[in-house]
């Protein structure tokens, strides 16, 4: 069957410029590419034909020996169909053309093949708030991918003959082909993207130049650290396959919470309840600190629920720093519940007591003061 003209095929006159073949050429490989057209062999086979019309009539050299002997002109190998052999764009991707096309002309997608960095890994380690506060080393075991003794990371099962520069990409890693306006660009399917191949795979690692393993580390968590912290530890992620660099590590740190403190960034709070005759009388008391030590507060006679009180500099490490925030010691007096004969009658008589100076609980009397005026019509 003859192949139709190639300028009818863009839609053009013979004499259109670079321009129009442009702009036409572009139109109809929209229309009729693959991607907007799944499982439609007329418009692949349309595409197609768009990508060597095109290929040919936008290279001034090709255009006119096209203009002087037509089709003949690239027949038994004349060239004229391009890089449009053995390119299946049934499996394109039209937004990754676009990507590669523009990415080539704004200076991205360049370089070599892939790194082939290994892989980072994550690690969560929990600890107390003590060893949050002190610091501490802490030994983790991370499953992981190391470098293969046997071929010491060559991937090679012959030391003497590592990995040789693919032949197919030249050590890019990567292939392109032109295909009318667009410029393709695919992993080597040869090396799939490594830049090199092997002749004799490591038998143990099968190539790769890594095998999987557990590794016993220890990670250094420093004084004053906080809940949801990331540590990164470079280089101590997964081996990177034949001799590439390693990944890193992170290590995510979990704070448990304390039955007493509390931490507030340096501070820490401590809510001590005290019984009610300790709150009235006042007295000493002994409290823990985060450092293990202990600490003596004197609670002032007549103390009230949530009064605090402060101690300096026992607070909670400042990261990277020798300081240290306070501590808060905020009082919760309790009620007695169950209480005694004996008890019950002592309270009734200090109650009795109580009722005849204002001096006692001056906040209750003036409350109370208020709601007999607001009954007795003084309200406001």
């Amino acid at each position: 069957m003859a192949k139709e003209d190639y300028y009818a095929t863009l839609g053009v006159a013979r004499d259109a410029s670079a321009d129009d073949l442009k702009r036409s050429y572009r139109k109809l490989a929209m229309q009729y590419h693959p991607d907007r057209n799944p499982g439609d062999a007329q418009a692949e086979a349309k595409f197609k034909e768009l990508n060597e019309a095109y290929d040919v009539l936008k290279d001034d050299q090709k255009r006119g020996a096209y203009d002087r002997y037509g089709h003949a002109a690239f027949e038994q190998g004349g060239g004229g169909a391009g890089f449009s052999q053995g390119f299946d764009f049934s499996t394109g991707d039209l937004g990754g053309i676009f990507d590669q096309v523009f990415g080539d002309i704004m200076g991205g997608r360049r370089g070599g093949g892939r790194t082939r960095t290994g892989n980072d890994i994550r690690q969560a380690v929990e600890i107390d708030l003590a060893q949050a506060f002190s610091g501490v080393k802490a030994d983790i075991r991370v499953p992981t991918r190391v470098t293969c003794e046997a071929c010491t990371g060559t991937g090679s099962e012959d030391k003497s003959k590592p990995a040789e520069t693919c032949g197919m990409c030249q050590g890019a890693g990567k292939v392109r082909a032109q295909q009318g306006f667009f410029l393709i660009e695919r992993t080597c399917p040869t090396c799939n993207g490594a830049g090199k191949t092997i002749r004799q795979p490591c038998r143990t690692c099968r190539g790769a130049g890594t095998v999987q393993r557990e590794r016993a580390l220890q990670v250094q968590i420093p004084a004053g650290v906080e809940d949801g912290t990331r540590i990164r530890m470079t280089g101590e992620g997964e081996a990177g396959g034949q001799g590439a660099q390693n990944g890193d590590l992170y290590v995510h740190i979990s704070v448990r919470p304390h039955q007493f403190f509390q931490r507030e960034q340096a501070n820490i709070l401590m809510r001590v309840p005290l019984r009610m005759t300790q709150a009235a009388l006042g007295g000493d008391i002994e409290v823990p600190v985060i450092d293990g030590t202990k600490a003596k507060v004197k609670i002032p006679p007549g103390t009230q629920t949530g009064d605090n009180f402060r101690l300096r500099g026992k607070g909670f490490s400042v990261l990277r720093s020798a300081a240290r925030g306070d501590m808060f010691i905020q009082v919760a007096v309790e009620t007695p519940q169950n209480l005694s004969a004996k008890q019950r009658e002592l309270l009734e008589q200090f109650d009795a007591e109580g009722q005849k100076s204002t001096k006692g609980s001056p906040e209750n009397e003036g409350f109370f003061a208020r709601v007999r005026e607001f009954f007795e019509g003084g309200r406001a």
